[in-house]
């Protein structure tokens, strides 16, 4: 199958047009017309992961974070960006990146689904064109009342991670709960103003956390990728759906 195919495919649920202005989504590296017979799907497009997909003799890479980010002058050796760029290239690997639009379509549904919230809404809005509105992270309510130092261990048995770091008082009773997938730290207004009594995201700083909790709102930090790496599993499975 044509890559253009699969891009087509992808983009008619998860466009383009709902990504943010500065982020960068979409065919990042490659040819349309790329004929496609395997996809490798990660996260990020590391070094190890380019890698791992030409020894797997992919034909397309899908990450959820761009590689590229901002404007490029020169693809090089003398870089990382470079370096991989001409790995791809060499090895004739299409590569696609669905970002902030995965974010807003998919991975703020697929969240919520992991922790069995229930009666969830959008924590903050960014499109209301549709018939509902669509954004960032979800708020919804667990199916039963929990302690705070129990549901950090619900997080974590639910996200099948390590550990997670948890701000506040461990005894406190928690019932709304708001997540929002990656960095979100700049949505904690928009999650204050839902009424939630804990937060689940990534990348809370020091001072963010303490702040926080002086305003009432516990958090649980799972991390970036602890928060994000649901992304493969799903895009594998509705791949395989879509393209048997």
């Amino acid at each position: 199958m044509l890559c253009q195919k699969i891009i087509e495919t992808l983009e008619a649920r998860y466009p383009g047009s709902c990504a943010m202005d500065w982020d960068n989504v979409g065919l990042l590296v490659g040819r349309r017309k790329k004929e496609v017979h395997r996809i490798y799907v990660a996260v990020d497009a590391t070094d190890e992961v380019i890698e791992e997909a030409i020894e797997a003799q992919a034909d397309m890479l899908v990450t959820h974070h761009p590689m590229i980010f901002s404007g490029t002058k020169q693809i090089t050796e003398d870089d990382f960006i470079g370096r991989r760029v001409l790995r791809l290239i060499q090895n004739d690997i299409a590569y696609y990146a669905m970002h902030t639009n995965y974010d807003v379509i998919g991975m703020a549904d697929l969240s919520a689904d992991h922790l069995k919230l229930q009666d969830t809404r959008v924590l903050t809005v960014t499109d209301e064109s549709g018939e509902q509105p669509e954004g960032f992270g979800r708020v919804g309510k667990l199916s039963h009342v929990m302690t705070l130092g129990e549901f950090g261990k619900y997080v974590k048995e639910c996200n099948h991670l390590p550990d997670v770091r948890v701000y506040g008082d461990l005894d406190r009773k928690i019932e709304t709960v708001a997540i929002c997938t990656g960095s979100g730290k700049s949505m904690i207004g928009d999650v204050m103003a839902a009424g939630a009594d804990v937060y689940v995201t990534g990348d809370i700083d020091y001072h963010t956390a303490i702040d926080t909790m002086a305003d009432g709102l516990a958090i649980v930090d799972a991390g970036h990728y602890g928060t994000e790496y649901i992304f493969a599993e799903a895009m594998e499975k509705e791949l395989n759906a879509a393209f048997p």
